[in-house]
């Protein structure tokens, strides 16, 4: 890739990270991006570096440019590995350099680098720089998703600089929300926006809706928002904030999702003639076995639908070890707004059904009680029982849903 022009004088120079699947246990199956952005003024400014592996691309993409050692300006968003860790590398090009950075995120950095070797000055909201003709102005986003984080906004040109807020895990030949949805769908960039939420910023929500209201109270004009992974917003940068406050206020379809994974079958069985139910009543029903399906796509279809059904054999009178995964996950990510229940089989003595409803309340989700257990393999009466507990939660979603 070559630096990609996003307004006048302001160049995306990332990197396209084709071949990744796995990040930090996360599912990518469309690979990912590392965004950062080179500002030409008077003062040339680079907003963030990438991955360290990465760092030979936006090296050469920057030195496409400008000679990196003209850089008099590196601002640092956001100090997770992925974004930070080739500063080292860019600061050998431009050791004349001043990196600003947030409080939190210079403690931070400490960790992965000795800063008495570089100029450094924090800054925090409402702050701001003069780099020419323009000016940047900082806002702070702690837990956005890391304590470090911060927004960038020039604003003269009406970019917002978001590090992972807004972003996507897509590689493409495409920078921008328009050409990608020319080659591929808005279906499925929704869809990545949505996947990139679920597992990363769920629990966050209250956050992002403050901080929406705050860019909103500060009157900043948006033409572009410029992620640190993904597509650049800049046909439809509304749209994304609008996605983002949906979610954040747990929006969610009317339908069910029924995650769960078996031993011998029973469980799977199970789950059949449960759907039919929910199906009966009206709603759609998207059923996930869990070691069939990666952890980040059981969280996003537990994410999108109102209501999620938990299924498990009981192992040792316990969850059965792929669920109890599931759900420890989901307790970390604190979802809200969602009703539950769950259902399973066992052998000669229960418990993972017991076990699924006390981490729900655990995790303060609404559960519809009681849950349904069948011994060894369902009989044709398990099956219409089934079916029938499916109906039941299904009613009881569609009447949850009234609330929202």
């Amino acid at each position: 890739m070559k630096a990609v022009e996003i307004k006048k004088d302001i160049y995306w120079v990332g990197a396209v990270d084709w071949a990744v699947r796995d990040f930090h246990g996360y599912e990518v199956p469309r690979g990912t991006t590392y965004n950062n952005y080179l500002i030409m003024d008077e003062e040339i400014t680079l907003i963030d570096t990438v991955k360290y592996d990465f760092a030979e691309h936006t090296i050469k993409n920057i030195t496409g440019v400008v000679d990196p050692a003209r850089i008099k300006n590196v601002i640092i968003n956001h100090i997770e590995n992925d974004h930070a860790t080739s500063l080292d590398r860019i600061m050998a090009l431009a050791p004349n350099s001043t990196i600003y950075i947030s409080e939190k995120g210079k403690k931070g950095l400490e960790r992965f680098f000795d800063l008495s070797q570089w100029t450094v000055k924090t800054v925090k909201t409402g702050d701001t720089i003069t780099i020419g003709q323009r000016t940047l102005e900082f806002l702070e986003t702690p837990m956005l998703h890391w304590p470090d984080s911060m927004f960038t906004y020039a604003r003269e040109d009406k970019i917002l600089f978001t590090q992972d807020a807004f972003g996507q895990h897509i590689a493409s030949s495409t920078r921008f929300d328009d050409e990608y949805v020319d080659c591929a769908s808005m279906a499925e960039l929704e869809d990545s926006v949505i996947d990139y939420y679920a597992n990363i910023l769920m629990p966050f929500g209250q956050m992002i809706k403050a901080k929406i209201a705050e860019i909103q109270t500060r009157g900043y004009e948006i033409d572009v928002i410029a992620p640190d992974h993904g597509i650049i917003w800049r046909n439809e940068p509304q749209k994304v904030v609008e996605m983002y406050q949906d979610m954040a206020n747990g929006k969610a379809r009317l339908s069910v999702a029924i995650i769960y994974d078996t031993m011998w079958q029973s469980t799977e069985r199970m789950s059949v003639p449960i759907s039919e139910g929910i199906k009966a009543e009206g709603l759609d029903c998207r059923i996930v076995k869990l070691r069939a399906t990666p952890m980040s796509v059981a969280i996003k279809e537990f994410w999108k639908s109102r209501g999620a059904l938990i299924g498990s054999p009981t192992l040792n009178n316990i969850l059965y070890p792929s669920v109890a995964e599931f759900l420890t996950h989901l307790r970390g990510l604190r979802p809200k707004n969602r009703l539950v229940g769950a259902f399973g089989s066992y052998g000669w003595g229960g418990g993972a059904v017991k076990e699924a409803y006390e981490e729900f309340k655990r995790m303060g989700l609404q559960p519809v009680e009681p849950g349904l257990q069948i011994p060894y393999r369902p009989s044709r009466a398990d099956e219409e029982a089934c079916f029938e507990f499916g109906r039941n939660f299904a009613r009881q979603v569609i009447e949850y849903h009234r609330g929202f």
